[in-house]
């Protein structure tokens, strides 16, 4: 029996599930730790520029795709292709997609499950339960298995239910949430000595770096990993929007979404630091870097908190909280990519395919875990600094160079009649065809060479 494709019931539904997606751990943790080794607001500025101007065209090829194609990635390709050629480079180009999804996934679980175990520490310490609070906090192979393993079944429980009531009911519901909490702690953490230095830290670029070529490589994987692109993701997120919608606007809400809550993040986590460093606590090296580099949300956060006496507990609390959220309105579209694909190319059972698929990505998690030092970044590497890059690259290729013109339009004139005489099509087809590749293309050979 046939599987029955779901779709979002409302613009904001979707709204919400894409910016979900979209705002992960890149947004609430990468981007600020980005920012504080990146010459601070220069690297702010490079990434909004780059956010816009290359990672919102791609971003856009990719939601196009996915609506005209109405399926998994590898099919919604292929069904732009023409050729034997074309149809093996478009089941590449989904495929690698969703291969690297699930890549991410692995090592995103993992950090996610620290956030979780960071998160029940300040409900043990106050429960006087000091034996679990030293072992959440510490690093080891059972704590990391355990809760690496249960933010994959908070992910797979949401997956299971499918878009409405899965992906779109608990995006709806834990974006807000996260929101509110990041609002409520930038207020607070404003109140502290020392958040001041860190705002003017954030908000004023020295311009001179802005044109340092590895600040600029590290803006553009950055926006990049924040948008979700390069994974498929979009493509199976633009092939649940109803085909009356604006699509043009509907991209650039989820862009300036993921976006502001990024710069949300920074105002909070930057700002932290500094509060720290009042305190006492180190936060940079002689020559500017962050002593504790990815670290410093587990190092020099918690130690912040714990300067705060009683409250503190709470602030942790609510940190944590705020990004195991972030980490899952991210993991569950991940996971929804390799699902869809085998639920629709395979016609298997919805629930069991988000079981296997889930199980297989787990297990990856475990290798990972059971040698840390090398595997973790390896697969960082991999995924987010040669796989996202490429792939985004090809969907633009495939969109500018192989998808006719005329059928583009007509995919954007549903729900967008007018958009013919708009400014976005007059820019945007040449744009993706040839500057985006381009772009893309010679930042990621000069990492290469780097």
């Amino acid at each position: 029996m046939a599987n029955v494709r779901g779709e979002f019931s409302s613009r904001i539904g979707f709204i919400l599930a894409a910016a979900g997606s979209a705002v992960g751990l890149g947004n609430i943790w990468g981007f600020p730790t980005q920012t504080a080794n990146n010459g601070g607001a220069a690297f702010v500025l490079v990434y909004l520029i780059l956010a816009f101007s290359l990672a919102y065209p791609a971003f856009m090829a990719e939601l196009l795709i996915g609506r005209y194609g109405q399926a998994n990635a590898v099919t919604s390709l292929q069904k732009l292709s023409r050729t034997l050629f074309q149809k093996r480079f478009a089941f590449i180009v989904g495929f690698g997609g969703i291969i690297f999804a699930s890549l991410i996934l692995s090592f995103y679980g993992i950090l996610a499950g620290r956030m979780m175990s960071f998160a029940i520490e300040p409900i043990t310490q106050i429960a006087g339960l000091d034996a679990i609070s030293g072992w959440v906090v510490t690093d080891s192979l059972i704590r990391n298995l355990f809760f690496t393993a249960s933010f994959m079944f908070l992910t797979l429980y949401i997956i299971r239910k499918g878009v409405k009531e899965g992906i779109e009911k608990w995006s709806s519901r834990l974006m807000p949430l996260l929101i509110g909490l990041l609002i409520c702690l930038i207020v607070y953490v404003f109140t502290l000595e020392g958040a001041s230095v860190g705002l003017n830290a954030y908000l004023n670029p020295d311009f001179t770096r802005t044109l340092d070529p590895n600040l600029i490589i590290s803006a553009l994987g950055q926006a990049f990993f924040s948008l979700s692109i390069g994974t498929s993701t979009m493509v199976i997120y633009g092939s649940y929007i109803s085909k009356k919608e604006n699509l043009i606007s509907l991209g650039a809400q989820v862009t300036l979404i993921d976006v502001s809550i990024a710069f949300l993040a920074g105002l909070l986590i930057i700002p932290a630091m500094y509060v720290a460093q009042a305190q006492g606590v180190a936060i940079f090296a002689e020559d500017g870097s962050l002593i504790s580099g990815s670290n410093v949300v587990f190092v020099v956060l918690p130690s912040l908190f714990s300067s705060m006496g009683a409250v503190g507990s709470i602030v942790a609390f609510t940190f944590f909280v705020l990004m195991t959220i972030a980490a899952l309105t991210s993991s569950i579209s991940m996971l929804e990519t390799p699902v869809s694909y085998v639920v629709e190319r395979h016609n298997m059972e919805r629930k069991k395919a988000s079981m296997i698929i889930g199980g297989v990505i787990f297990i990856i998690s475990a290798a990972i875990i059971s040698n840390v030092e090398v595997l973790l970044g390896l697969v960082i590497t991999i995924a987010t600094e040669y796989g996202q890059p490429i792939i985004a690259m090809l969907a633009c290729i495939f969109v500018g160079w192989i998808w006719h013109r005329n059928e583009i339009l007509k995919e954007l004139q549903q729900g967008n009649d007018d958009v013919e005489n708009s400014f976005f099509w007059k820019v945007w087809p040449w744009y993706v065809k040839f500057i985006c590749p381009t772009a893309i293309a010679l930042v990621f050979i000069h990492y290469l060479n780097t």
